[in-house]
This record gives structure tokens, C-alpha cells and sequence, in this order.
């Protein structure tokens, strides 16, 4: 697929301003992406690697939280003054 040159591009900083700096969203996460995330020594947890955990995001995709359900990573935004949106 050709890029269309007349579709801006965003840069990460500029994506992670639309809507501004409160907006967020929710997303499902396997466990395995955290711990492979984690630093070394880190990894001694109950989480199983096929575990679904729920990813509190920026706008541009940087993970601020992880919870261990969605509506519990949708009350910790709101609880943070974040505004949480859904997405699909």
C-alpha cells in the first residue's frame, strides 16, 4: 500500500497531544508483553503468561498503568483525572 502524500504525519509527540494530555485509553494486554518488559529479577510474580491484564495508554501508545481488569484500569484513570475513551 502506496502512503497517500497528502495524509499528514504525526510525530509521537503530536499524536500523544491530540485531544490533549488527559486523554486515554484502555486496552488488553497479555501478561507475557509485561514480563518481557520487566527488568531481570523482576519476573518472580503469579502472572501466567497467556494472562490477560488491561493497559491504561497516551494517546501515542506509551502504557502508564496495568491492571488486572478493565474496569478497574478505567477507575484508575478517572481517579487520576484521566480521561479514559473506548476504542476499537
Amino acid at each position: 500500500m502506496t502512503p497517500n502524500p497528502h495524509t499528514p504525519v504525526f510525530t509521537s509527540e503530536a499524536f500523544a497531544a491530540l485531544g490533549g494530555p488527559d486523554l486515554v485509553y484502555v486496552r488488553p494486554i497479555r501478561a507475557s508483553e509485561i514480563l518481557a518488559d520487566a527488568p531481570e529479577g523482576i519476573h518472580d510474580t503469579d502472572l501466567r503468561p497467556d494472562q490477560t491484564l488491561y493497559a491504561v495508554c497516551r494517546a501515542d501508545g506509551a502504557r502508564l498503568a496495568v491492571l488486572i481488569d478493565r474496569d478497574t484500569a478505567i477507575a484508575a484513570a478517572i481517579a487520576h483525572e484521566l480521561a479514559p475513551v473506548s476504542v476499537h
